[in-house]
Formats: structure tokens, C-alpha cells, sequence
């Protein structure tokens, strides 16, 4: 390491973490965490008294030859209706050996990137080889980034959005066109959901907009708005009906995924499979292609570790 420190803006971290390299490194990250190699702390998630944004806080290390990242920052889900980002973060990073600063990058990049990412690992390791019809609930920056981080892992030939607002569903499904296969505005979240193979819930959503009656045999469903016991994205038949509830980190989830913990405090559920666990073969998610498998994350730091690694070595790349 240098002792140059790396600053390094949104548009940078796009430039440098793409599509796959950000998938690679959310492969490694859930790889260690599933065998016990990564370190990682307890992350703190803080709702305001002052209005409905959330503080958090993440610090993890994914290996000892990455140094400790950590990334702070908030979300604001009124900045949707302002057609702003929700969340806004700052990423730093330390040298392995010292411990001195080595990079501070935007942190909103590295978010959507590195979340986008783990679901397509997530559907990789958890979704048939056949699925290739995907719903997406949501309509901004993270709806977005999830249907070009899964048409990596599986060769989509469909897609269905839907949220709230009519323009912003259209507009999204407009974007989408670029990727070459069919993308369409939905009139309703079942519509959108009702025989899809896929799932994706990326909204902030404290009531669900996806039910359980309205899936698919053999779908897979992934939500990553559901990060604290207050946000609902799927209702308790979602879980009812999956074969296995698969989770980002099961400490984690059973403290802060609502879904999660409504199920386990009322016994609907009494066990659940790190995606880690699976990944490195200790777990098995589906046993049978007419499975229903859900997937919740709720964000864990040791994906920022991963992706601002990451990114400090591909720009440590083009310097050389």
C-alpha cells in the first residue's frame, strides 16, 4: 500500500466495480462468511425520533490480506418521491497491515452495486437453471440494479415491474430496454408477480407487496427492503409456503429482517439457512424443482468489505 489515499466518487465506483467483478466479490464475501474466515461485528441500524430515516453503521474484514472497511451513512425514504436516492453513505477503508486510512469512497454506489449483486448470488445458488421470468417490485435505483445484476446469473426473457406510481414503473421499464429482452410496466403488484419464476422486492415498503397466494411452484423470492423489524416487503404466506428461508447472516436477520422476526416470535419459523452455508455446501436450500425458496437480506458489512476491496484494487490497477 502507498501512502496515498484513495478518493474515490459515485460515477468512479460504477466505472470500476462492474457488474461481474461485483458479483465475484459477494460471492467471496457470503464464501467466508459461510466458513467462518470473515470478521463481523454486529452492525447497528438506528431509526430517527426526528422524522422516518434510519442512521446504520457497518465495520467488517473480509481476509487478512483486506484491511477493516467501514461504511456509515442513512436512509431517507422520502427522497423517493423527489426522484432522489434513499440512501446516501460514506465508505472508508484501512490498510491490512498499519491500520492507516487507504480509501474513502461514495458509499451509495458501493450500496446498490454490492447489494445487486449478493441477490443474483443469492439466485444463483437458490433459483432453478430454468428461471428466467423475473417480477421486480420497486422502481428506482436498486429495482434497477437487480434486474441487470440477475440477467448475469440467468438468461432472463421477461421481465414485469410494478410500483406505486405509474410514470416511474413505465420509465423503469423503458431504461430496461437497453438489456434486449422484454421489460413491461405492470398494472398491480400480483400481475407483475403471478407466475413469475423470479422475485425481486426492492422497496421500502412497511406493508407487503408481495404474497404468498401469488407464487409460482419452484419460485424464488428475494427481498432486500426488509432490513428492519419495521419494513414487511412479503406477507407470512411467503414464508409459510417456502421450503427453506434463506438469509444473508441468521443472527442478523432474526434481529433486524421483519418478516423474519414476526416469523420466529411466533413459531412459524424455528430455522434458518445462511446463504453462506449454502454457498460452501453445508446447507442445502431447494431439495426439489417445485420448490418455494425466500431469500431475505438485510445487508451485512462484510459485502462493503468485499466490494470496496474490491474497487481499491481495480483503481490501484489502472494506476499502475
Amino acid at each position: 500500500m502507498t501512502d496515498d489515499v484513495l478518493f474515490l466518487s459515485g460515477p468512479q465506483v460504477t466505472r470500476l466495480l462492474d457488474a461481474d467483478t461485483a458479483i465475484a466479490s459477494q460471492r467471496a464475501a457470503f464464501t467466508a462468511l459461510g466458513s467462518g474466515a470473515a470478521d463481523l461485528p454486529a452492525k447497528i441500524m438506528h431509526p430517527s425520533r426526528f422524522d422516518d430515516s434510519v442512521v446504520f453503521a457497518y465495520v467488517s474484514r473480509l481476509s487478512a490480506d483486506s484491511g477493516a472497511v467501514a461504511k456509515f451513512g442513512s436512509v431517507n425514504p422520502g427522497n423517493a418521491a423527489a426522484g432522489l436516492p434513499t440512501i446516501h453513505a460514506v465508505v472508508s477503508v484501512l490498510d491490512p497491515v498499519t491500520g492507516r486510512l487507504a480509501a474513502v469512497m461514495d458509499g451509495a454506489a458501493v450500496t446498490t452495486l454490492r447489494t445487486a449483486a449478493a441477490s443474483a448470488v443469492a439466485v444463483d445458488a437458490l433459483a432453478t437453471p430454468d428461471s428466467t421470468d423475473l417480477a421486480v417490485l420497486g422502481s428506482g435505483t436498486q429495482a434497477l440494479a437487480h434486474v441487470r445484476a440477475i440477467a448475469r446469473v440467468r438468461s432472463l426473457t421477461s421481465v414485469r415491474l410494478w410500483s406505486p406510481t405509474p410514470r416511474h414503473r413505465a420509465r423503469a421499464a423503458e431504461t430496461l430496454a437497453e438489456l434486449g429482452f422484454p421489460a413491461a410496466a405492470a398494472g398491480s403488484a400480483e400481475e407483475a408477480v403471478s407466475g413469475a419464476s423470479l422475485v425481486a422486492a426492492c422497496t421500502l415498503s412497511t406493508t407487503p407487496v408481495v404474497h404468498g397466494k401469488w407464487l409460482a411452484p419452484g419460485c424464488t423470492v428475494v427481498s432486500v427492503g426488509s432490513f428492519e423489524p419495521t419494513r414487511r416487503e412479503v406477507d407470512t404466506d411467503v414464508l409459510r409456503r417456502s421450503a427453506t428461508v434463506v438469509v444473508d447472516d441468521p443472527a442478523t436477520a432474526a434481529e433486524h429482517a421483519g418478516p423474519v422476526v414476526d416469523a420466529l416470535r411466533t413459531g412459524l419459523l424455528t430455522d434458518l439457512v445462511g446463504l453462506g452455508d449454502v454457498l460452501t455446501g453445508r446447507a442445502v436450500a431447494r431439495t426439489a424443482p417445485g420448490d418455494i425458496v425466500y431469500y431475505n437480506s438485510v445487508g451485512l458489512g462484510i459485502q462493503d468489505a468485499a466490494a470496496a476491496w474490491a474497487v481499491v484494487r481495480a483503481a490501484k490497477g489502472e494506476r499502475r
